[in-house]
C-alpha cells in the first residue's frame, strides 16, 4: 500500500515556477510508476508527466512539454514536478499518483493510488 501526499502548489502569474513534491509512505516506492496528473473544474482529470520506476524513462503531456520536468528520489521517496513558464490554462488541482508496476503510463485507469491533490493557480 501507498500513501501519497502533495504538496508545493500555490498562485503565480504566468510566466512563474512552481515545484511540486510527492512524499509516498511504503518500502516498495522505488518500484512503482509515478505519474502527475491534474484536474480543472468541470474537466476530467488529465495526464500531465510520468516517470518509471528507475527515472530513466520519462513522458509528458504535448500541453507541458518543454516547460515541466518530472523526477524522481527513490532514496527520499519523494516525485517532482518542476513547473515553469506556467499559463493560465496550467490552473487545476494536481495529483499525484502510483502504479503497481514498474512503467509508468498516461492513463488514470492504470494507477492504484492517488494523493489529495494540491491547488496550482495561474494568473495572467
Amino acid at each position: 500500500q501507498v500513501r501519497l501526499v502533495e504538496s508545493g502548489g500555490g498562485a503565480v502569474q504566468a510566466g512563474g515556477s512552481l515545484r511540486l513534491s510527492c512524499a509516498a509512505s511504503g518500502r516498495t516506492f522505488s518500484y512503482y510508476g509515478m505519474g502527475w496528473f491534474r484536474q480543472a473544474p468541470g474537466k476530467e482529470r488529465e495526464f500531465v508527466a510520468t516517470i518509471r520506476d528507475t527515472g530513466s524513462s520519462k513522458s509528458y503531456a504535448d500541453s507541458v512539454k518543454g516547460r515541466f520536468t518530472i523526477s524522481r528520489d527513490n532514496a527520499k521517496n519523494t516525485v517532482y514536478l518542476q513547473m515553469n513558464s506556467l499559463k493560465p490554462e496550467d490552473t487545476a488541482i494536481y495529483y499525484c499518483a502510483a502504479r503497481n508496476l514498474w512503467s509508468g503510463s498516461y492513463l488514470v485507469d492504470d494507477y492504484n493510488y492517488w494523493g489529495q491533490g494540491t491547488q496550482v493557480t495561474v494568473s495572467s
